[in-house]
């Protein structure tokens, strides 16, 4: 990854503590309050950051998420969440025949709504939802859900596959929206879609 500016290390060391003390990421104005500069100064951070590949965030409230935040001492305090492979419609989500592995993610850095949810991580193939930060090859961590708020980016099964978009509802039909102008929306019936999970946070190996 590339270099950080002390003040990039600095805001980096708050939003890792911020999560761990508060169970969510900060907002742009507790950074800029944290730091002592002005909000536009602590956005303008924040993009290169995400350039750098530090964190994501999307257009959401408290949706930073660090990229490569440092393992927990004790790995016994880590959650095992399994990787899904290939989805096929009609068997339960979690079934065996859909976990290919286990990945383990520090619990201080998912958000308090996470509690009581199952959770599962999938590999992201392609490049449609690029501009939210989500890479090929990047495994995205959701929670089992079958409701989602609109904008979320969700886990949806449409067509016999299933899919990472952002969710919206537009003229009476679900629309899952890429993040990549190289890509359309695709719309579906309301009773063609199903949400599988909402995306909660993101690793990615270097």
């Amino acid at each position: 990854m590339k270099g950080l500016t002390t003040k990039q290390q600095d805001i980096l060391d708050f939003i890792a503590e911020f999560a761990r003390r508060e169970g969510m990421a900060p907002t742009i104005s507790e950074i800029s309050e944290h730091c002592r500069i002005k909000s536009a100064t602590a956005f303008a951070h924040i993009r290169a950051l995400q350039r750098k590949g530090y964190v994501n965030r999307s257009s959401k409230a408290r949706s930073l998420v660090l990229v490569n935040a440092p393992k927990p001492t004790h790995f016994s305090l880590t959650l095992s969440i399994p990787v899904l492979g290939r989805i096929s419609a009609g068997a339960p989500l979690l079934s065996e025949q859909h976990i290919e592995g286990q990945i383990h993610f520090d619990p201080a850095l998912l958000p308090r709504s996470v509690g009581g949810h199952n959770l599962f991580a999938l590999k992201v193939q392609g490049e449609s939802m690029r501009d939210l930060g989500i890479l090929d090859g990047d495994i995205i961590i959701a929670k089992q859900t079958e409701t989602a708020s609109l904008g979320d980016i969700v886990v949806a099964m449409a067509d016999g596959e299933t899919t990472v978009k952002s969710l919206y509802l537009t003229e009476g039909k679900w629309e899952l929206r890429p993040a990549n102008p190289d890509f359309k929306s695709r719309f579906y019936p309301l009773d063609e879609l199903t949400v599988q999970g909402v995306v909660i946070a993101l690793q990615r190996t270097f």
